[in-house]
């Protein structure tokens, strides 16, 4: 044993005497440091200890067993008569730590930490693990890891799927300059936390620009909760609104129940027709706009919640403004980034490929790839001033779709009452005439089956006519005979 060399102590049966204290040295130490070597022992891979001068001081079972060599034979050799290539010695010179450095052992390289241990600013120790026993192994890991975050970002996208938003901005669907600018100014607004007012005659889109803004927003993980200000009854839109404690009232649910507002942490809250907001209610609004804090109904604690509000109202609420229905604080908090969808009366370029988009999406489930519109059904769509907006125009296309024959619509297959009203030309054609006509009485035929529930009898006294001319009528218009 070389000068200042450590004694080597002597082999003990159990692993944990290897650490045992020298007599004299209280019985609670004495188990804190069996503790320690258990602690030691149970590390998967190996680990060593030295002293200040490079000699080994603790030495567990996995390093052994790697190494093929006694572990409590180890205790008080030099650190560079036992393992190969190591720079222990070196840290206990340096005090710097050496993290995750390649060292070659027993014909293979591995990935190691040394530590060194302090005590008023002088190393006293240095503490060596094998962090990997193969260099490869961190290759392997990288690409688990790599493996694990395309998995991460395949179930964000399916988190986003899950969540409450159908739409995203590649759902507004237009090529007026109105539509394209307003889709600008909208994803602007994604990019911000503050309150967004859209307004729009009923119709036109205002959720699917709400979805579309918090889809686009850094909250698209979160809930997007919608709340219909004019569907919910005044006196339980507070409790949905806010939520309440158990036995906050009759009929309340016995572990109290959370409101829109804290279910949407994090998240977006959208609140339509929030012109149909009750004036007592709208004070509560803007307070917990302004504080992004409230009470549930019945409650003493008060309930945080970080959310962005999205809301629209097909009224005109600065007219509001002028009678006393609507709050001037309100309306200047929520109208902070204002969106106004102008209707498709005033966008009419928008009408065709808004049509197409829609048919679309109907015939996507069907053995139909593709639904073709003439020009002439093209031209009575594009002008006719569609009222109910997208709304109304789908439900057209839909009702159409129902009785079409064939994959093109004509003129013939679209309601009568969008062009009922047209200008006709002062020279109309036989033909045009006569597509009318016909069209105009398959219309009849299908209103007054309609309004009789398909009675055959009652339809023929509505419409003034025999029942057999009613039934030679619907033969020849391919109505249904059932």
């Amino acid at each position: 044993m070389g000068e200042g060399q450590l004694p080597r102590r002597k082999a003990r049966n159990r692993p944990s005497e290897r650490w045992k204290p020298i007599n004299g040295v209280q019985q609670g130490t004495r188990q804190q440091l069996e503790i320690f070597g258990l602690i030691l022992d149970s590390i998967y891979n190996g680990v060593v200890v030295t002293d200040a001068d490079g000699y080994i001081t603790h030495f567990n079972n996995p390093y052994g067993r790697f190494l093929g060599i006694d572990p409590e034979a180890q205790i008080g050799k030099h650190i560079t008569d036992v393992i190969e290539n190591t720079r222990m010695h070196i840290v206990a010179k340096t005090g710097k730590p050496e993290i995750n450095k390649t060292q070659r052992i027993k014909g293979q390289d591995m990935v190691v930490q040394r530590i060194p241990i302090k005590k008023d600013g002088r190393v006293i120790a240095v503490f060596g693990q094998v962090m990997f026993k193969d260099v490869r192994d961190v290759g392997k890991l990288a690409r688990k890891l790599s493996f694990l975050e395309s998995k991460v970002k395949f179930y964000e996208q399916e988190l986003i799927s899950l969540r409450s938003t159908r739409y995203t901005f590649d759902s507004i669907i237009g090529a007026s300059n109105a539509i394209l600018f307003l889709k600008k100014e909208a994803l602007k607004s994604a990019a911000t936390h503050l309150p967004v007012l859209i307004t729009g005659e009923s119709g036109t889109g205002k959720e699917l620009f709400a979805q579309a803004i918090h889809h686009a927003s850094a909250r698209r993980l979160y809930p997007f909760i919608r709340i219909n200000c004019s569907a919910i009854p005044k006196d339980l839109l507070e409790s949905e609104l806010f939520g309440y404690e158990k036995g906050a009232f009759t009929g309340a649910r016995s572990d109290g129940k959370p409101g829109k507002f804290e279910l949407a942490h994090h998240g977006s809250v959208f609140l339509d027709e929030i012109g149909d907001l009750p004036l007592e209610m709208q004070p509560k609004l803007l307070r917990v706009l302004e504080e992004k804090e409230f009470e549930r109904i019945g409650g003493t604690s008060v309930v945080r919640a970080d959310f962005r509000l999205i809301a629209a109202s097909n009224q005109n609420l600065e007219d509001m403004l002028a009678d006393g229905r609507f709050r001037k604080d309100l309306f200047y908090r929520l109208n902070v980034i204002p969106l106004h969808i102008p209707p498709l009366r005033e966008r009419r370029e928008d009408i065709i490929p808004l049509a197409r988009h829609l048919l679309q999406q109907m015939v996507q489930d069907s053995p139909i790839s593709e639904i073709n519109i003439d020009p002439q059904a093209e031209e009575v769509l594009r002008n006719y001033d569609w009222p109910g907006n997208v709304r109304e125009l789908f439900n057209v296309l839909e009702r159409t779709l129902s009785s079409l024959e064939g994959d093109t619509i004509h003129l013939s297959d679209i309601p009568f009452y969008l062009y009922s009203s047209r200008k006709i030309s002062p020279h109309p054609n036989r033909s045009s005439l006569e597509e009318l006509l016909a069209r105009a009485e398959k219309e009849a035929l299908r209103h007054a089956l309609a309004a009789t529930n398909n009675n055959k009898a009652r339809a023929a006294d509505l419409l003034g006519i025999h029942r057999t001319l009613l039934y030679k009528k619907m033969k020849k218009y391919n109505l249904s005979l059932s």
